[in-house]
């Protein structure tokens, strides 16, 4: 019975310790996962407008090692989960079951 009440109290204070911070998560994560609205339209199209322009003129060549390193980050995260997407899809690691 000790080991019981023991680990009641532990899932009680993981519990409290834990909801500031899913508040947090909770709050970003509507920020952030939140489809596009039809407001948003204007901004996206100058930011890639934007982009198309920066890469033809060279603007690119103009970033800092750091600014570089982060980039070369997202590239990689938006492919790892470009793969692990296609995994799910799948259903399998290699191939698909036909």
């Amino acid at each position: 019975m000790a080991a019981v009440a023991k680990l009641s109290v532990l899932v009680n204070n993981l519990v409290v310790a834990s909801r500031p911070k899913l508040k947090v998560a909770a709050k970003y994560a509507m920020a952030e996962m939140t489809p596009p609205k039809v407001s948003d339209i204007p901004a996206i199209s100058s930011g890639l407008g934007k982009l198309v322009s920066g890469a033809k003129s060279g603007a690119w060549k103009n970033t800092t090692v750091r600014e570089a390193f982060l980039n070369t980050l997202v590239t990689i995260e938006v492919l790892c989960w470009f793969f692990v997407g296609e995994c799910i899809g799948k259903r399998h690691f290699v191939g698909y079951d036909v």
